[in-house]
C-alpha cells in the first residue's frame, strides 16, 4: 500500500512541475510579443525558395539562393527608385508652333536643341497642315546618329470650335495655341514650349532641371521681360495688370501641365477659382481691346493674380535683343554667357542686329557630323567681330560663351568621329 501511495504521489509532484513549466513557457512567450491582447508576431521574410522552418546553415551559400537574391535587389531598386542605371530616363518634351514662313526657322531651332542635349527629346510640333510635309522630309533626312537622339510628331494648329477665328488671329497667327498645349497633350506631365525664333546654345537638359525646383505651388517657370524697368515695356505702357515689375516674356515657358490642369486660378472675374480651360476666353473677352502682346499678355494677367504659382528663371535663358540693345542689362548673361537666344524682333531676317543674325546662320548652315568647332564655332567668332559696330555685338562673347565650353563633345556618337 505504501508503495502505491508512493507512486501516486510521484506522479503528482511530476504531474505538478510539468504544468508549472508549460504555463511559465507560454508567459514568456507572450511577453516577448509585448504588451496585452493578442499580437502577430513578427516574422521576417523568407527568401525566395525558401521553406518555413528550414535550418540556417552556416558555410557557403547555394549559387541557387544568391541568384535569387541579386534579382530581388535588383527589382527593389527599379521599384523603388534606385540607381540611375536600373530604368531609362524619362524623356524631354519640347513643344513648338510654326505657322506662315517659320518652317526655315522652327528647323534651325529644333537642330539646336537636338545637336546640344544629351537626354532624348520628344518634339511636339504644331504647325499648318501645308507645313507638315515639309516638317517630315526635312527631318527625316537628318543622319541616323541625330535621329536617335529624338522622337517627334506633328499636330495640326487647333483652337475650342467656337472661338477659333478669335483665338487663331490673336497677336500673330497660331502664337495664341500655347494656351491649349495643356489641354491638348492631355498625356504629358511637363514641356518646355519655346517659340519658333528660339536658339539653344545650351542642353535642353538644363533648362529642364527647373522642373526639380518647382515648389509646392509652382506649375511654370519664365523669364522676366525685362531686368531694367526704365525702358521695360510693361510698367510703361501696359494697360492691363501684369506679373511682378516689369511683366514677363512667355518665349521660353517651362511648364508643369498636370499642375495646370488640376489647378484653380484666382482671377478678377469671379470670387471663386476657374480652371485653366474656364480661365481663358473669359480672359480674352474682358481684355482683348486693352492687350497688345497677345497670349503673352493673357499670361501676365494670369500670374499676376497667381504670382505663387510662377518660377522666374535669369534673362540669361531668353536672351534678346532688348538686353543689348541700349546696352547690356543682363547681368546673368555677362557673367555666364548666353544660354537661349530670342531672336524676337525678326533680327534673325535682317541686318538690324547682325549678332543675332550671325549665330542663325551659323547654325542654320552647319551640316550634322562635322566638327562643330571648326565649322560652326570658329565661323561664328569670327562673323562675330564684324559686329561690333553695334551694342549687341560688342557683347559679342557672350553669344559663344557657352558653345564655346559644349561644342567639342557634341558629336561623340557620331560615326567615324564626324
Amino acid at each position: 500500500m505504501r508503495r502505491y501511495i508512493r507512486a501516486l504521489f510521484l506522479c503528482t509532484v511530476f504531474a505538478v512541475f510539468s504544468g508549472l513549466y508549460f504555463y511559465s513557457k507560454l508567459f514568456y512567450s507572450d511577453a516577448a510579443v509585448g504588451g496585452t491582447g493578442p499580437r502577430r508576431a513578427n516574422v521576417p521574410p523568407r527568401g525566395a525558395g525558401a521553406r518555413r522552418g528550414a535550418a540556417d546553415k552556416t558555410g557557403p551559400e547555394s549559387p541557387h539562393l544568391w541568384y535569387n537574391r541579386y534579382i530581388m535587389r535588383q527589382r527593389a531598386q527599379v521599384e523603388g527608385g534606385g540607381s540611375s542605371q536600373s530604368r531609362p530616363e524619362p524623356p524631354m518634351h519640347l513643344a513648338v508652333v510654326a505657322c506662315g514662313q517659320r518652317l526655315e526657322e522652327t528647323l534651325t531651332m529644333i537642330k539646336s536643341a537636338v545637336l546640344l542635349s544629351i537626354k532624348h527629346i520628344c518634339l511636339h510640333i504644331f504647325a499648318e497642315d501645308q507645313l507638315h510635309a515639309s516638317f517630315i522630309e526635312a527631318l527625316e533626312s537628318w543622319p541616323g546618329f541625330i535621329r536617335s537622339r529624338f522622337n517627334y510628331t506633328v499636330y495640326s494648329i487647333s483652337f475650342p470650335s467656337e472661338n477659333a477665328a478669335e483665338w487663331k488671329k490673336l497677336f500673330k497667327p497660331c502664337a495664341s495655341q500655347r494656351l491649349f498645349l495643356p489641354l491638348i497633350l492631355k498625356e504629358v506631365d511637363s514641356l518646355v514650349y519655346v517659340d519658333s525664333d528660339i536658339l539653344f546654345l545650351q542642353p535642353v537638359d538644363q533648362l529642364w532641371a527647373f522642373l526639380s525646383g518647382f515648389n509646392s505651388t509652382q506649375l511654370a517657370a519664365v523669364a522676366p521681360e525685362h531686368e531694367e524697368p526704365r525702358i521695360a515695356w510693361y510698367n510703361r505702357f501696359a494697360r492691363h495688370p501684369y506679373y511682378g515689375r516689369t511683366g514677363i516674356n512667355s518665349g521660353v515657358m517651362l511648364m508643369n501641365m498636370t499642375r495646370i490642369r488640376n489647378t484653380y486660378f484666382k482671377n478678377d472675374m469671379t470670387s471663386v477659382g476657374l480652371r485653366w480651360e474656364e480661365l481663358l476666353m473669359p480672359l480674352l473677352q474682358k481684355y482683348k481691346l486693352n492687350i497688345t502682346w497677345g497670349d503673352q499678355d493673357l499670361l501676365n494677367i494670369i500670374f499676376h493674380h497667381n504670382p505663387e504659382r510662377l518660377l522666374e528663371f535669369p534673362c540669361q535663358w531668353n536672351y534678346r535683343p532688348d538686353h543689348c540693345i541700349y546696352g547690356s542689362n543682363c547681368a546673368s548673361a555677362e557673367e555666364h554667357g548666353i544660354y537661349i537666344l530670342h531672336g524676337n524682333r525678326g533680327v534673325y531676317h535682317n541686318r538690324k542686329q547682325p549678332a543675332f543674325r550671325a549665330v542663325y546662320d551659323a547654325i542654320r548652315q552647319y551640316s550634322f557630323g562635322a566638327d562643330p568647332v571648326s565649322s560652326l564655332l570658329a565661323p561664328l567668332e569670327e562673323e562675330l567681330l564684324n559686329t561690333t559696330h553695334t551694342y549687341c555685338g560688342k557683347s559679342h562673347a557672350l553669344f559663344t560663351k557657352r558653345l564655346a565650353q559644349i561644342l567639342p563633345n557634341v558629336n561623340r556618337n557620331a560615326p567615324n568621329g564626324r
